[in-house]
């Protein structure tokens, strides 16, 4: 049968490179938007489907869920794409809007968390599941500095999240990892950014379709290990 994959985030950007380059792989691949008729051009002629998401809602990742389970009724690769950046500039901590923090967690570390537990059942039936978060070296503690902090925090909890998923899957086939994709030409990181979009998703690529030798539990950035 035909591997499946799915894509958070997935109308434009990282997102929509790495649906692309796993549909070209062989995948068929499941596009996930908040407004798919938006996003569904873009793709006519690929064997990618795009489906409504938004992981702020129990209920969206519950319905996405289900419609997975009835058909095509199988998971091989989750990429946990989909994320915001809504305190980007030089502020600190101290004048952080517990707000924001909060709507920014939401999306990026309980999304992520809702949507992955949502698909676990699935991930686990595969012959070599794989969940790949789409992280930053601005979560990276080692480097951790000032600006963005709402971003980073939760960042860095995303990391966390990879690190005890990769020791909660230990036992199974699947492979748990996080990657950062450089300072990328999308919505975030805007059109001055030395990458394009499709050099942001190559990390990526590669760890959804790692062989059963590959790792797990670990944080990269162009293919090589990244600082936690």
């Amino acid at each position: 049968m035909q591997p499946v994959a799915l894509v958070t985030g997935a109308n434009r950007g990282i997102g929509f490179e790495i649906a692309l380059a796993l549909a070209g792989q062989g995948y068929f691949v499941i596009a996930t938007a908040r407004q798919p008729a938006e996003a569904r051009p873009a793709y006519v002629g690929h064997s990618v489907e795009v489906w409504e998401l938004d992981l702020r809602y129990a209920g969206s990742v519950a319905r996405l869920a289900e419609r997975l389970r009835r058909a095509p009724g199988r998971l091989d690769v989750l990429v946990n794409n989909a994320g915001v950046m809504l305190d980007s500039g030089r502020r600190g901590a101290l004048s952080l809007d517990p707000d924001v923090l909060r709507n920014t967690l939401d999306v990026n570390l309980i999304g992520a968390l809702r949507i992955t537990q949502a698909c676990a059942p699935l991930l686990r039936e595969a012959p070599a599941g794989r969940i790949v978060n789409l992280s930053s070296s601005l979560a990276s503690l080692a480097g951790m500095g000032s600006g963005t902090p709402a971003y980073r925090i939760s960042k860095t909890a995303l990391n966390a999240l990879t690190r005890i998923l990769a020791a909660e899957f230990a036992d199974t086939p699947v492979k748990v990892n996080a990657m950062c994709p450089g300072w990328c030409r999308t919505e975030i990181g805007g059109p001055h950014a030395p990458r394009s979009a499709h050099e942001g998703a190559d990390t990526a690529v590669w760890l959804s379709t790692l062989p059963a030798d590959g790792p797990s539990g670990g944080f990269f950035r162009d293919r090589a290990p990244l600082e936690w």
